[in-house]
């Protein structure tokens, strides 16, 4: 079906601020040049910047197909012959991601998956870590430490109390430098703190 690409998965991940949205632009834009048949899709819940758009915290961008949760994804790309699926904000999808990129994958699409694999309080975020384990391709990027400068494989919250929607869990928050930062193991704390 789908023969100018070979099928695989390819997952960038990290924390916030390391590029992940960059790297899957990236991709985007070179399979395109390429004149393969792409199609972006980012979470609905991740209007930071506008809906249908994916864009990076440098201010890049490229549009996209927001949708709501695995179903729409898969509803989304299921009726076009596509050679490459760009998922963006991952970690939003939940667990149900796996299945479908699998069946994505075992249809002749290459997809590529970008976002977060850890949590604000440094716990592994779901669905990430199991596409990571079943992928070809990991790309595990690392931001700056807001600290030290030291590469960083983590952020936190740097804001105490209810922040966001609270309808929302917890890990879910959408925000950007306003609620997070990143930081490097060494001076990770792993939680929310009160203002200075």
């Amino acid at each position: 079906m789908h023969t100018r690409t070979q099928a695989r998965l390819q997952v960038v991940a990290g924390p916030m601020f390391a590029g992940k949205s960059e790297e899957l632009m990236r991709r985007v834009r070179r399979a395109r040049i390429a004149g393969l048949a792409v199609e972006v899709v980012s979470h609905a819940l991740d209007d930071r910047r506008g809906a249908g758009q994916v864009s990076s915290h440098s201010g890049l961008s490229v549009p996209s197909h927001a949708v709501a949760d695995v179903d729409a994804l898969v509803a989304a790309v299921r009726a076009r012959r596509l050679d490459i699926v760009a998922i963006d904000e991952a970690q939003f999808f939940g667990h149900g991601l796996v299945a479908a990129v699998d069946e994505l994958v075992a249809d002749g699409v290459m997809v590529i998956v970008a976002g977060l694999c850890v949590t604000f309080d440094g716990r592994p975020f779901e669905p990430l870590p199991a596409l990571m384990a079943v992928a070809e391709d990991v790309v595990k990027l690392t931001a700056v430490c807001a600290v030290c400068g030291e590469d960083a494989a983590f952020h936190e919250r740097i804001l105490a109390g209810d922040v966001g929607d609270p309808n929302v869990p917890t890990r879910a928050q959408v925000g950007g430098v306003e609620t997070y930062q990143a930081r490097c193991r060494r001076h990770f704390r792993g939680g929310p703190r009160a203002p200075a």
